[in-house]
């Protein structure tokens, strides 16, 4: 063990025994300081001072591109776990704004966090060191770096706004269909490759289908999504969550958001539109500004529909997002799930020559039988199997209610007996993979530390141990939490029998009754071979834990 690694905290302090961490920081603003500011330049003279001092550099941490508004920054938060594990006791940086430029959350850093764990810090530029009790011009610090943030900020929007009213496009990626132009970043240019399928997506609309109609053409087409194309072409590194879950096929499913964006986006009739969101300083984005509120300069750039067919395209789009003909909620909404993908059913009303109110599958709706069949059922027909099935629960309760609160009891005991036991087992295992990855963190450390291993593989090993140590605790975290609702009874038999005892004679359902006693209802669907659909309900009460299941033949 090192020399002084015994002590921590403050006793570390006063013995004159440091484990120094450097910290650098740099983003875009800090340009302007020139070459003096470079990560490199900081970390040579932050070394080179510890060095003078005769402190130990136990390790170097930095955040090249980020704005000391972020508190979320890698490294920093890197440097804050290993001050919680005792492994630093000191902390300098170049001045006061590389720790940070926002002065609540940095001089909490200073005035609580730091001196909670026994951390000595110096902002060496600054004459700022937290052993000293000269101090006070701290809190001022931080304020005027804040302040710089925020005029810098305003300059920024002020600039985008000012490009905005001119028309200029300032998007990091070309909107799909179109391309930077290579002698003016702010112009746009067709993209020959990409463009067709704009056009294709607008001539669908045109003829007066929706986005998932679209959406399902695209895909059988086998036309790559948008972030597909900019990850090709080297834009963005990032894959869709179809794309994670199927690396082969995943390109070709498009998002019903991202066809709506593209129907709904001015530019592709040759405009610019700009300022779409609202921004607050230090929060960010805040939320989504209405069209009418957008910035947009006509004529920037070549279209790829004309204004008029936009128009007809907004007029369908609108008609289609029409409201529940009495304007309420589904009876059933919250409740109603899909036995095959766990999504909600939900409602719509049939065109046919004797309209009807139908439930089907959110994921068939949305991305069609290759990812789930229709579990289509009746409103009308639902309605009555429910409540039924009350009414008959409620007449057995009143018939012989100790009986069925007998089966009830030892029904919920013994399944709970079988669950308790395999769940303590699980519990058990991931608590001692916990200690020994606990272990494995101090033993890194060690090694690191007399030079077996480098500070690279050290963090890279680190990272990993720590990932699975989150994962572990949460899934502990979770599973106590189960267990302790699981050691109690499943439910009070009596209490069951008592409720739906009142519901005898119920002649119709409302949303008050559905949810106080129905937890979910889960439709299941099977087709045969001759395509007979057979549509199984399953109906969970809230206080039952044995489903009741009925039969319906399609």
């Amino acid at each position: 063990m090192m020399n002084g690694y015994e002590y921590t905290g403050m006793d570390a302090i006063l013995a004159g025994s440091f484990r120094a961490a450097i910290y650098c920081r740099l983003s875009k603003d800090d340009d302007l300081d020139g070459e003096s500011a470079s990560i490199a330049n900081q970390r040579d003279m932050l070394e080179s001072y510890c060095e003078k001092q005769g402190w130990e550099v136990v390790a170097v941490y930095q955040d090249d591109g980020y704005t000391g508004l972020n508190m979320e920054r890698p490294d920093l938060k890197r440097m804050l776990k290993a001050i919680e594990r005792r492994q630093i006791n000191l902390v300098i940086t170049k001045d006061l704004s590389r720790l940070g430029r926002n002065y609540l959350q940095t001089g909490t850093l200073i005035e609580d966090f730091f001196p909670r764990h026994g951390v000595r810090y110096i902002a060496m530029n600054d004459g700022i060191d937290t052993m000293r009790d000269n101090n006070d011009i701290a809190p001022f610090k931080n304020i005027l770096n804040e302040m710089y943030s925020k005029d810098i900020s305003k300059k920024v929007h002020s600039s985008y706004l000012l490009k905005a009213q001119q028309g200029q496009f300032t998007g990091c990626v070309a909107p799909f269909g179109y391309r930077k132009d290579p002698e003016d970043k702010n112009h746009l240019l067709v993209d020959e490759e990409t463009a067709p399928i704009v056009r294709q997506i607008f001539l669908w609309a045109l003829e007066g289908h929706g986005p998932n109609f679209i959406r399902r053409r695209l895909e059988e087409q086998k036309v790559p999504c948008p972030t597909w194309w900019n990850r090709e072409r080297g834009f963005r590194n990032v894959r869709t969550k179809w794309e994670k879950k199927d690396p082969e096929n995943g390109r070709y499913m498009w998002d019903f958001s991202v066809i709506k964006d593209i129907l709904m986006n001015p530019v592709y009739t040759g405009a610019i539109a700009s300022q779409k969101k609202d921004y607050r300083f230090k929060i960010g984005t805040i939320g989504e500004k209405k069209p009418q509120d957008w910035i947009v300069v006509e004529e920037r750039h070549e279209p790829l529909i004309d204004s008029k067919s936009f128009a007809i395209v907004q007029d369908k789009l609108k008609s289609r997002q029409r409201p529940r003909q009495n304007g309420e909620t589904s009876l059933f909404a919250g409740l109603i799930k899909c036995g095959e993908c766990g999504k909600s059913l939900t409602i719509r009303t049939t065109h046919a020559k004797h309209p009807q109110q139908i439930y089907a599958c959110k994921t068939y709706g949305a991305f069609g039988k290759n990812h789930c069949s229709q579990h289509r059922v009746e409103y009308d027909t639902l309605y009555h199997l429910v409540l039924n099935k009350i009414r008959e629960c409620a007449k057995a309760a009143l018939t012989d209610g100790e009986a069925i609160a007998g089966k009830l009891t030892d029904t919920c005991e013994a399944e709970q007996k079988g669950q308790r036991e395999a769940l303590e087992r699980s519990l058990s295992k991931d608590e001692e993979r916990i200690e020994v990855l606990e272990k494995m963190v101090l033993r890194l450390y060690e090694d690191m530390v007399a030079g077996r291993i480098s500070e690279a593989n050290f963090n890279l090993m680190l990272d990993k141990t720590q990932k699975e140590q989150a994962e572990l605790k949460e899934r502990v975290a979770q599973g106590r939490k189960k267990l302790a609702d699981e050691m109690r009874l499943a439910m009070d038999a009596k209490q069951w029998v008592d409720a739906i005892q009142e519901y005898a004679d119920i002649t119709e359902l409302d949303a008050a009754t559905l949810n106080r006693l129905i937890k979910e209802i889960v439709v299941h669907e099977h087709i045969d071979s001759d395509k007979t659909r057979h549509i199984s309900i399953e109906i969970h009460f809230n206080l039952k834990p044995i489903p009741e299941v009925e039969q319906v033949k399609g």
